[in-house]
């Protein structure tokens, strides 16, 4: 994997930490930016097109967590991994609920780190080339245009989607006959899993089930406790 044109916004409050990881990862064919804190790690973010973020939760002026809110806001797809010293399970979560890819402890092996970048980067890049090209689906008699968020029954007008229905059922036809995880599908498009955003959901699973109860081959089902599963014959 051609990792040279890889860019990466590394936030490390630790000086010394920081310029050893920037310069071994510029070793290892990625361009490393440094920021010193979070007020920092933004500027330069608004700043350059970065590939990944690797941000250390604990800083100054502004924590981790704080400072990928703002990167989410700003750009719901980059791949974000923290760096901590704690390991506690809250923050964890807590790291992964805002919206990051990976989590890794302090001190960690850096060839681990490597194969983290690694994956991710073959993720984000095949994720951009499946949206880049696959943009119109088939579900029984319907035609979804996920671009145009357009949902069109055999040649009657089409359906304008909101942009939640739109994403819910691109992630549904996704994982067509395969389990959609509701937390997933909570974090991804609400960036919540929480009880009211679970109740939106459902409001909004209501909706898909009718627009698509004219073709009784295609139906999605409830998978109790777990999510939901589009299935067609």
């Amino acid at each position: 994997m051609v990792l040279n044109n890889k860019h990466i916004l590394l936030v490390e409050d630790d000086t010394n930490f920081g310029t050893i990881l920037r310069d071994y990862l510029q070793m290892n064919g990625y361009k490393v930016v440094l920021a010193r804190n979070g007020l920092e790690g933004f500027e330069k973010f608004k700043k350059n097109q970065f590939d990944i973020c690797i941000l250390d939760v604990m800083m100054p002026y502004k924590d981790g967590f704080t400072l990928a809110k703002e990167i989410r806001s700003k750009d719901k797809k980059v791949p974000i991994i923290f760096l901590t010293a704690k390991s506690m399970k809250e923050d964890v979560l807590k790291g992964y609920k805002i919206g990051a890819d990976d989590y890794l402890t302090k001190p960690f092996d850096t060839d681990i780190l490597l194969k983290k970048l690694e994956v991710l980067v073959r993720r984000f890049q095949t994720k951009e080339n499946k949206e880049a090209v696959k943009t119109h689906f088939t579900i029984g008699s319907f035609s979804f245009n996920y671009r145009l968020r357009t949902l069109t029954f055999k040649k009657e007008p089409p359906v304008s989607l909101s942009p939640k229905e739109n994403q819910l059922l691109y992630m549904l036809i996704e994982n067509k006959n395969d389990l959609l995880s509701r937390k997933k599908a909570l974090i991804e498009i609400w960036q919540d899993d929480n009880y009211f955003t679970s109740r939106s959901m459902d409001v909004y699973i209501a909706k898909l089930r009718k627009y698509l109860a004219k073709d009784s081959t295609v139906k999605i089902a409830n998978i109790h406790g777990e999510g939901f599963r589009l299935i067609t014959s």
